[in-house]
């Protein structure tokens, strides 16, 4: 029983990996006989395959069969189909002709499926038997040669040869046997009078029936049957016909007539009077389908009538008087039951998968599908279809015998369970149907690639962002399933530059790298893996780390530098001018100039944002000679960082004993030589082509900001305290610093984010102070641009006409009120470029 299982284990597997295969059908038939010993060869099925004995092991064969017991076996070395259990045909096939059992035989390599049939011959196991032990017949002394008294019949359970063939009547002077044949199933016989009776001399007459099969050895079965002679009545009733056929549809009605006995009889009065009965023969009892009115003779329904229990019924008859002793006749009705279409197909499923990969093939075994009709003829011809549309189909094997098969790409993402609706449908009037429905779930395979939300990425981080910062987490999807959509990332090196930031151990520096890119790619976890790659842009924000940083001829670092003026200086006079940078950006660079002196001492002050350093008043006599000042230089970065530089200013008492360092810079007489005339026009030229840029640079953002100009005000022209005009405009504005001084003259450009028109900008106040009133956005780019006189050749129609050659605003149209209010004058007429602003 151990081995038994095992192997039952082992056929459940392999029928469960054959059902992904596609399946061929074929018919093989065997024939055995009934009660063979276990072990007994019903064939070989090697040989019938066209296989060898070495290919069975590699071939895979073995039997499955739906029935409780396991009747047959294979030998896997010979390749014999033997008997492993006990076969008696009675109990398997009780009451039918033929008796096969079906089994499938299944191979694996190659992938096929046989059905076999085996056909289970009878023996002659079974003797004949009657119901009763004893029958009993009562006889008229009167009853004439020749009467005939049906006798019971005799019952085989085998069929075919081996069922009832004859009878014999043992040896007596009265009576013999008329034996009845209507077919190979049906043997009757009949008592025959021979020889007219005298109850006076045998009132009782004992005879033995026996009953014989037509085996080769052949069985045998006895009824003892006792005939009472009795004495009256000597005319018995006589049936219109002899056998009576009739048809009734199957469930007809109950109550529906089916016809009418007829029986006459020729005595007279209460002999003559005929009482119809039903007479039980064999195993049918005719008063479970039919009723029978005992004095009419009609015949009706009185239960239900199925054609798929019995198609004909065979009903025995008996009309008798009501003399004494009583005479009657016999009869047969044959009633003929006619199908109707009463049974829908059944539809059964067998070796379903439990899923599918979505990548399977067309043509791939997902099911076996049998349709089955209880139905005879045409009403039990069946189709089957699948309705909808799905990617699978039907494909027929053998009769009712059906494969479904994909027909189609499967797409796990798109449809991952698919509801196949079987109908089977009869040929039948009205036709029947049923449906049934096959749940296939589609598995996954890994056929999508991870999948970014954007592509670029651009982040932006910190600069002296601490090691180990989350600066962004990467996310894909991926349409597939578990492992198949699981995502590893890994950098791709791009270029020498990626490279060496996926290498960096320190955090990033913005003036040593303001932005980088690199490629990320995503694989899945899936066989084989597929991937995808992202582009991701880095822009590295600036901080305020850096110091501002006092440019020469002046220098921090803790030592002092020196400036002389003349006591006869006026207000207003240019002492000195601080330059700074700072290597960082935006606000973080963006420097103010704060002067801190002595107390009691206001002399001075220095543009907030020149950095120049002018005299407020003039000198008297009570003014130091020496005045130590101290310019703070601080950037607007959050915190603010700062420089500090000393400056010594001396007071002396004419303009010839200041001396400064471009005065003393002593001068080279040699002769002008080709090499100086070569470095001459190489600078002029440079010259020339810088100013050329710079000059269209400042049209072209002029022309494009042209649009935006009417939509918010004029532009306008401010002056400052320290001498210095503004111009600006909503959308662009400018600083430029003029002198006709070229020592001291510069154009400083400061591009930077001012806030619009409507908002709050940097002023400038009356006492030089630097005050910015509301945090400055990025959203517009803005400019200054500030022209200063530092000595007396410089005149506001110079400025006026520089600012209209360098931005290209006629300020005799904008800005009229402004400049007469500044000049005290009228409105002043344009003149031509300077030809010292053009070289500077």
């Amino acid at each position: 029983m151990a081995a038994r299982r095992q192997w039952d284990n082992i056929w459940s597997l392999l029928f469960s990996l054959l059902c992904l295969c596609e399946w061929s059908v074929a018919q093989i038939s065997y024939s055995i006989f009934e009660e063979v010993d276990k072990g007994a060869a019903v064939g070989n099925l090697a040989k019938d395959l066209n296989l060898s004995v070495q290919q069975l092991q590699s071939a895979g064969l073995h039997i499955t069969y739906g029935y409780k017991k396991p009747y047959f076996d294979i030998n896997l070395e010979s390749g014999v189909l033997y008997v492993s259990e006990r076969i008696d045909r009675e109990e398997l096939c009780p009451n039918t002709v033929k008796c096969s059992l079906n089994i499938e035989a299944i191979l694996s390599n190659p992938r096929s499926l046989h059905r076999i049939e085996v056909v289970i011959n009878d023996i002659n196991d079974n003797a004949p038997s009657f119901q009763e032990d004893i029958s009993t017949i009562d006889m008229y002394e009167s009853s004439y040669v020749g009467e005939r008294h049906p006798l019971p019949i005799a019952h085989d359970p085998d069929v075919g040869a081996n069922s009832v063939k004859t009878y014999k009547l043992n040896a007596n002077d009265y009576f013999s046997l008329d034996i009845q044949s209507t077919g190979d199933q049906s043997v009757s016989a009949e008592l025959v009078l021979q020889k007219a009776l005298d109850r006076e001399k045998q009132a009782v007459i004992e005879l033995t029936l026996t009953a014989i099969d037509g085996g080769k050895s052949p069985k045998t079965g006895t009824l003892q049957i006792q005939v009472n002679v009795l004495d009256v009545n000597d005319n018995s009733p006589v049936f219109s016909k002899s056998l009576y056929k009739v048809q009734v549809i199957e469930n007809a009605n109950i109550g529906t007539p089916l016809l009418t006995l007829t029986a006459s009889d020729l005595d007279d009065g209460i002999n003559g009077q005929v009482v119809y009965t039903f007479t039980e023969r064999g195993r049918l009892n005719p008063d479970d389908k039919f009723s029978l009115n005992n004095n009419t003779g009609e015949i009706t329904v009185r239960g239900n009538i199925d054609y798929e229990e019995n198609q004909a019924f065979e009903i025995r008859v008996q009309a008798r008087d009501r003399g004494t002793p009583p005479r009657s006749a016999h009869g047969k009705v044959l009633v003929e039951v006619i199908d109707v279409n009463d049974n829908a197909p059944e539809i059964s499923v067998s070796s379903i998968m439990s899923s599918v990969k979505e990548d399977a093939e067309i043509g791939t075994a997902v099911a076996m599908v049998t349709i089955t009709d209880q139905d005879g003829g045409k009403n039990g011809l069946t189709n089957c279809k699948i309705t909808g549309s799905v990617p699978f189909k039907l494909k027929s094997n053998y009769k009712n015998y059906y494969s479904l098969l994909v027909d189609g790409l499967l797409d796990r993402e798109t449809v991952s369970r698919y509801d196949i609706y079987i109908v089977a449908t009869d040929e039948g009037t009205p036709s029947l149907s049923s449906t049934t429905v096959i749940t296939i779930h589609v598995s996954d395979v890994n056929d999508n690639p991870p999948k970014f939300p954007n592509s670029p990425i651009t982040l932006y981080v910190k600069e002296n962002s601490p090691i180990g910062t989350t600066i962004h987490k990467l996310t894909t999807t991926d349409l597939d399933l578990n492992e198949n959509a699981k995502s590893m990332y890994h950098l791709i090196s791009s270029s020498p530059k990626t490279t060496q930031m996926a290498s960096m151990v320190t955090s990033f520096n913005y003036e040593e790298l303001k932005d980088f890119q690199f490629k990320v790619q995503a694989t899945d976890s899936g066989v084989p893996p597929l991937s995808s790659n992202v582009t991701v842009n880095i822009l590295i924000l600036d901080e305020n780390d850096n110091n501002p940083t006092i440019l020469a001829p002046y220098s921090q670092h803790g030592s002092v530098n020196s400036e002389s003026i003349p006591y006869s200086a006026e207000a207003g006079y240019f002492v000195a001018k601080i330059r700074a940078v700072d290597a960082d950006s935006g606000y973080n660079a963006l420097l103010s100039y704060h002067l801190s002196e002595p107390k009691g001492n206001n002399l001075f002050r220095i543009g907030t944002s020149t950095g120049e350093i002018r005299t407020k008043r003039r000198m008297s006599d009570n003014d130091l000679k020496t005045h130590p000042l101290v310019v703070l230089v601080s950037d607007n970065g959050e915190p603010s960082l700062s420089a500090t530089v000393s400056i010594d200013v001396v007071v002396v008492e004419s303009t010839a004993e200041i001396q400064t360092q471009f005065r003393h810079v002593p001068v080279k007489e040699d002769s002008f030589s080709d090499l100086n005339l070569y470095l001459l026009i190489a600078i002029v030229s440079v010259s020339v082509i810088f100013l050329l840029s710079l000059i269209t640079l400042i049209a072209v953002r002029c022309h494009r900001t042209d649009g935006t100009f009417s939509r918010y005000s004029a532009p306008m022209i401010t002056t400052h305290p320290d001498g210095s005009w503004s111009y600006s405009k909503a959308t662009q504005q400018y600083d430029v610093c003029f002198s006709s001084d070229t020592l001291k003259s510069d154009v400083v450009v400061f591009p930077g984010p001012f806030p619009p028109v409507d908002a709050e900008l940097i002023s400038i106040n009356g006492g030089d102070t630097f005050t910015r009133t509301q945090t400055l956005p990025n959203k517009e780019k803005v400019g200054h641009l500030y022209l200063s006189c530092k000595t007396s050749s410089c005149n506001h129609k110079i400025i006026a006409s520089a600012i209209s050659c360098v931005v290209g605003v006629d300020i005799h149209t904008h800005s009229a009120p402004l400049v007469e209010h500044q000049l005290g004058t009228s409105t002043p007429s344009l003149i031509p470029c300077p030809q010292d602003f053009q070289t500077v």
